[in-house]
């Protein structure tokens, strides 16, 4: 991992990556959604409404797993200095906040015919709320410190301290279900338990986190090599007014 925080090195990597993530994702995306959608079948309690877990469940996946890579990216930032970690960090934050935004609306909408509301303050939806603002602070606050250091690549160290610190809410998310009574149902999916979804189900709800986990890995890296390309330009046009 080491070896990759240098930014020749990950280019050399991340051009061909970000191109087979992005349509592999993309198109197992489009395949296993619509799989569940039009060839799976309906629940026996929640009827035709159970198809939109084939979004909802990917999104709320991705929205959690963006924040967990800015919290590794911090973490690498503050103890390792990589050079990398904090352009990682900043690159998860608009898509995870986008896949946390489905994940509310999405959930909002399986809700309205399954609990008769179409918001409800319990643990999960609450806790879920919290992880998207936390996404708003942090790139805010990611933006304002980039501009106080003068370079895309500056320090952001108080940025990186707010990703660690933002990822306490992860465990809240995930044992919210237990810890508090909530209209949202427990986990369906689990190491120690295996799986409640019936198979008809299951696959192409895990194909579609595929999918769209390879998708979000793709917009990442895209991300990523912009900013490494931005920074380039400006370090390009400063010695250019230098001289």
């Amino acid at each position: 991992m080491h070896a990759y925080a240098n930014p020749a090195r990950f280019l050399k990597i991340a051009r061909p990556l970000t191109h087979w993530f992005g349509w592999i994702g993309g198109l197992l995306l489009l395949l296993c959604v619509g799989w569940g959608v039009f060839a799976g079948p309906a629940d026996y309690l929640q009827g035709e409404t159970v198809r939109i877990m084939y979004i909802h469940v990917p999104a709320a996946w991705l929205g959690m797993a963006g924040w967990s890579g800015i919290a590794i990216a911090s973490a690498m930032q503050l103890i390792w200095r990589h050079p990398l970690a904090g352009i990682a960090a900043r690159a998860c934050a608009l898509p995870g906040a986008v896949f946390a935004a489905l994940c509310l609306a999405t959930g909002s909408i399986w809700g309205r015919p399954t609990w008769g509301t179409w918001w409800e303050w319990d643990g999960r939806l609450t806790s879920m709320l919290v992880l998207f603002f936390l996404y708003l602070a942090y790139m805010a606050l990611a933006s304002a410190e980039q501009e106080a250091d003068g370079e895309a690549g500056g320090e952001g160290r108080m940025t990186a301290i707010f990703g660690l610190v933002g990822a306490i809410n992860l465990p809240i998310i995930h044992y919210s279900v237990l810890w508090w009574r909530t209209l949202h149902q427990g986990q369906s999916i689990s190491l120690m338990k295996g799986s409640s979804i019936d198979g008809s189900m299951l696959w192409p709800l895990l194909g579609a986190a595929v999918g769209a986990s390879l998708l979000f890995g793709a917009v990442v890296l895209m991300r990523m090599r912009a900013e490494l390309a931005r920074t380039k330009l400006e370090m390009r046009m400063r010695r250019l007014a230098a001289s």
